[in-house]
């Protein structure tokens, strides 16, 4: 059976920032070819990028994850039979037990919760809801809902963020959704050396009395051109979502919200919002290629080029390289950039702009999965 992959290979430069803290607030970090790098874990990307779907998809298409899975199912059981409302907590805590997640009420609070973040789309949400209801005319509402097979209601018609980034449900792992999308964690291509702003601010009704400072402190920050990547399996994305159409719609929506969203650590502080200088999107048959290899040794500016433009020709020249070795040929390319400065990977794909790649790549995602079914 014929396989799809995306690879997705972004360069950004962003200026003094702090994306991603450590738990010290330091901004994190990793070392790789023996030298320090800036690094972005692929957590903060993901959630950044589920976030931004919610301006490129519709909610009905998206899940919610949640300890208060209880309460969520309760709003819904009350907002389709709000004459069930003094008994909706308790019909949803019910439901989400025949699921066979455990739940309990922690400490200062009134609603059962699980012990674990749950990933349930919005269908799955109103499914399991529609079953509480039938269930709460029912003499024994338990043996009602095991009838309803809420289990598999739980594991049908998932939302396009559980099918690309999956769900571990540690209760029943047999509902467990195996991601479709993988996220690396960004670094430099350079070496970098955390810095330190330091701060004054002015007590505003003080300025008589004090002539110094209300508060000092220091933000630690870097700044750096990363590399991104990330992959996505249309075959396990289709397994999924059962769906031409939505495996379509995934993936441009992935495609798009990927390379624009941004973890929104310290944004406020130092307004650090960029669009990546190029992305160069490859679609393969044979396996995901990450090629963070470009840049084990790390990229040096000179007087002649910038960081862009040597990272730029590293990443066209591993790709060239990997494709020479290994006979690993893409099935399609394209390349959105900006400036001089990555000229040289239109070796690897079409030149083309961020739209038409996301279209370009939906057709050819769609007749792939077509053909495939």
């Amino acid at each position: 059976m014929s396989r799809t992959l995306i690879d997705i290979h972004v360069l950004q430069t962003v200026p003094p920032s702090n994306l991603n803290r450590d738990d010290t607030g330091s901004p994190k970090t990793a070392t790789y070819g023996g030298v320090r790098r800036s690094r972005v874990s692929s957590q903060a990307w993901k959630r950044s990028t589920r976030v931004d779907f919610d301006s490129r998809l519709d909610r009905s298409e998206l899940g919610t994850r949640t300890k208060r899975v209880v309460e969520l199912l309760a709003e819904e059981i009350t907002t389709r039979a709000p004459e069930l409302g003094s008994r909706a907590t308790e019909l949803a805590n019910e439901t989400v037990k025949a699921i066979g997640i455990e739940v309990k009420i922690p400490k200062d609070e009134t609603v059962p919760q699980s012990g674990y973040l749950l990933f349930l789309s919005r269908r799955q949400i109103q499914n399991l809801a529609g079953a509480a209801i039938e269930a709460a005319e029912a003499d024994d509402v338990k043996k009602a809902l095991k009838d309803a097979k809420v289990k598999e209601l739980a594991d049908r018609e998932h939302s396009v963020d559980i099918a690309l980034f999956g769900r571990m449900v540690a209760d029943q792992a047999d509902i467990n959704v195996d991601a479709a999308a993988q996220v690396a964690h960004a670094i430099s291509v350079h070496p970098v050396e955390t810095e330190f702003d330091y701060y004054t601010a002015v007590d505003d009704r003080n300025q008589d009395h004090e002539t110094g400072a209300g508060m000092i402190g220091t933000v630690e920050f870097n700044s750096s051109t990363l590399y991104r990547y990330a992959t996505v399996d249309v075959n396990r994305l289709a397994d999924n979502l059962g769906d031409t159409t939505a495996v379509r719609r995934a993936v441009e929506a992935f495609l798009e919200s990927f390379v624009r969203s941004m973890p929104s650590g310290k944004q406020n502080t130092f307004a650090n919002r960029t669009l990546p200088e190029a992305v160069v999107v490859l679609v393969r048959d044979s396996q995901p290629i990450n090629l963070v290899g470009a840049f084990e040794n790390p990229v040096r500016e000179s007087e002649r080029s910038g960081r862009v433009k040597r990272a730029a020709d590293a990443l066209r020249e591993e790709a060239q390289e990997i494709e020479r070795a290994y006979g690993e040929r893409p099935l399609d390319g394209w390349v959105t950039r900006v400036g001089d400065d990555t000229a040289n990977l239109d070796e690897l794909g079409a030149n083309v702009s961020l739209t038409d790649m996301v279209t370009r790549l939906g057709e050819l995602v769609e007749t792939r999965v077509g053909e495939r079914s």
